[in-house]
């Protein structure tokens, strides 16, 4: 169950009780460690992390009432795993050329003797041939970053962690300490979330079922077997949006899923409720999911069992289901000294839909990292299709926007585990502006009308929470 902060936990002015004590205690644990650190040099670049037990802390509470432009967050599917985190300690962009060797070369290095607890969050472009489109220029590539301060869940409370790069931070204790002193804001109080005024579709309803028709009379030539496309649905409003309030009524609607979102200055957040994990890794062990298929829940408990038989039985949804874990399959055998699949897919409930889904698991190779990992799995065909390289120029021809970190992958990297989700179900807010970016795995019998009903109702978390029913938007 999720903890809640307790009435005498808080001030009248919405203050953490004690703030200035733990603050205080943060800001002397910082310089005592630095002080170590300096009377002690390393050679080489080396990560420290400062942690202090705090109040329990809400992570989306305390992130919204952060004043810091460079924020993320990130949940598994068990809220325990839940970090909010503010500011950057080291930034690592990928930039141009191959972003697998950026994280083999500086990445991997770092965490090799850090403390297990260390982690790097990030993700990467769905499309790393294709330039940024300007909203998505500040994502780059692929960035991983390692943030200055983590809020952690504690079994009794929380903490928080500050992380110190050296000798890079050894001669700024006043700056990093200037910034623990920020971490006290009063919370944020709850207010309602603005309701869009006007709605703008990439491609738009005609473009779109004719960019299908083309896609299926593939099919039939034999040039392509899969191809997942998607839109772009902006949203406008009056008055500004708070991304962090929003992830926060999102996260309450769509238990079960992978949240995150990242902000890496004033201007643009992605965020998202993924269903869709892309690997988790414990050690040697790793863990995918072939998620493909889609079906609404019913209204009704007849409607409901309905919909579950008609997807299990769909020959349509098990192929396409299928090309998935086909290929996740095969990239894991190559990176796996054992590898084991579910012989039938079986169901992923979600709160408004369901999928077809595999769970495929193996023992990595010694040799195996998780550059290797991400460069053998993104993008998997529940995001791109089959054959890949003909798939992607369908995409980058039909869909007429740059998907920039929609369908990458999005997660973090430790020494002993890390763990990446699909970036689906996902958006950019922007000041006034929410875009929504959802896609369709387009196989021999799809229909153009079911599709688009079904990006609607990918996109129907988001709106739901915004107080919106779909049929009062005008497209």
């Amino acid at each position: 169950m999720k903890s809640t902060i307790r009435q005498d936990d808080r001030s009248e002015t919405g203050v953490m009780a004690g703030g200035d004590r733990w603050v205080a205690g943060l800001e002397e644990a910082i310089d005592a460690a630095l002080r170590a650190l300096r009377r002690n040099p390393s050679g080489s670049p080396a990560i420290h992390q400062v942690r202090v037990a705090v109040p329990y802390m809400d992570p989306l509470d305390w992130l919204r009432a952060q004043p810091e432009t460079q924020r993320l967050f990130w949940c598994g599917r068990d809220e325990s795993d839940a970090r909010a985190a503010v500011g950057i300690a080291l930034d690592v962009r990928l930039g141009e050329g191959d972003p697998y060797q950026v994280i083999r070369r500086t990445l991997t290095p770092l965490l090799r003797d850090a403390d297990p607890g260390v982690r790097f969050f990030g993700g990467m472009r769905f499309d790393l041939d294709r330039d940024a489109a300007a909203e998505w220029e500040g994502f780059g590539a692929g960035r991983f970053v390692l943030p200055r301060f983590v809020l952690e869940p504690a079994e009794a409370g929380s903490t928080l962690v500050c992380n110190l790069v050296v000798p890079a931070d050894l001669d700024q204790p006043a700056a990093i300490c200037q910034q623990a002193a920020r971490l006290a804001e009063p919370l944020a109080s709850q207010y309602a979330l603005p309701v869009p005024i006007a709605r703008q579709d990439v491609p738009v309803h005609d473009a779109w079922a004719a960019t299908i028709d083309r896609a299926i009379q593939r099919f039939a030539s034999g040039a392509l077997e899969k191809v997942v496309l998607a839109r772009r649905s902006r949203f406008t409003f009056a008055e500004r949006l708070d991304a962090t309030l929003l992830l926060q009524r999102l996260q309450a609607a769509t238990p079960h899923c992978f949240h995150f979102l990242f902000q890496f200055d004033a201007d643009a957040q992605f965020l998202g409720a993924s269903p869709e994990r892309l690997y988790q890794r414990e050690g040697r062990r790793i863990r995918s999911e072939a998620v493909a298929g889609t079906r609404p829940r019913g209204a009704s408990q007849e409607r409901d069992a309905e919909l579950k038989r008609e997807l299990l039985h769909s020959d349509k949804d098990r192929r396409e289901q299928a090309f998935v874990r086909d290929n996740i399959e095969e990239a894991l055998r190559a990176l796996c000294v054992d590898v084991r699949v579910d012989d039938e897919p079986r169901l992923m409930e979600l709160a408004k839909g369901r999928h077809l889904c595999t769970l495929i698991e193996g023992s990595l190779a010694d040799s195996a990292g998780d550059a290797d990992i991400l460069e053998r799995l993104h993008p998997t065909p529940a995001v791109g299709g089959v054959p890949l390289g003909e798939a992607m120029q369908d995409i980058r021809a039909g869909e007429g926007f740059d998907r920039g970190w929609y369908a990458g992958p999005v997660g973090w990297i430790g020494r002993d585990r890390a763990e990446f989700a699909v970036g689906i179900r996902s958006g950019q807010v922007s000041p006034r502006a929410l875009t929504l970016y959802a896609g369709a795995g387009i196989v021999r019998g799809s229909e153009a009308e079911k599709e688009w009903a079904e990006i609607e109702h990918k996109i129907s978390d988001f709106l739901t929470v915004l107080g919106l029913d779909l049929r009062d938007v005008k497209y």
